[in-house]
């Protein structure tokens, strides 16, 4: 019986409940698709869209991987670490085109909520992943952690999109 054995629950919740955001989320891009587009709005979408729907595969990923039948923790660790230190790279990617796009000057909340708390996820993810053999029970309380962080992370980036979209960017009515 691998370390993994009884989370089988929460990864089973927490990758369905991502699933269905990921569909959300394009159900949402398509709604708004017909409003007029902006200077540089595709380089906003680069910085605050795209990471939302990245963490909820990082987080559908993860639930993958926690109750698929691994014979050994070995093969999980490997992933799960490259799952880690991937997340660490792109919120740095992420971070970078907040720093450059044109359309929406990031205010503390955004560099929050889409650079700091999810690079603390995916670099939670990553040392458990090498805590793992030494500590199961903290490893995976600690990644589950992190998979909460990232998942309420993007509905909180999610309805905030929506939100601007919505109040700050009415299409004007025809004179």
């Amino acid at each position: 019986m691998t370390p993994l054995a009884g989370w089988e629950n929460f990864y089973v919740i927490a990758g369905s409940s991502a699933g269905a955001l990921i569909g959300l989320q394009f159900v949402v891009i398509t709604l708004l698709a017909n409003t007029p587009a902006r200077d540089g709005q595709a380089q906003a979408g680069d910085a605050f869209a795209t990471p939302t729907v990245v963490h909820f595969c990082s987080v559908l990923l993860l639930a993958g991987m926690q109750t698929a039948p691994w014979s050994g923790i070995g093969p999980v660790m490997i992933v799960w670490g490259l799952l880690g230190f991937s997340g660490i790279i792109y919120e740095i990617v992420v971070a970078r085109r907040m720093r450059l796009q044109t359309a929406y000057a990031p205010v503390f909340e955004d560099w929050l909520f889409h650079v700091l708390l999810p690079f603390v996820g995916y670099a939670t993810i990553a040392v458990s992943a090498f805590t793992l053999r030494v500590n199961s029970v903290d490893a995976l309380f600690a990644t589950a952690a992190a998979v909460l962080v990232l998942l309420f992370t993007g509905i909180h980036n999610a309805w905030d999109a929506v939100t601007y979209h919505v109040f700050s960017r009415k299409p004007e009515k025809p004179k």
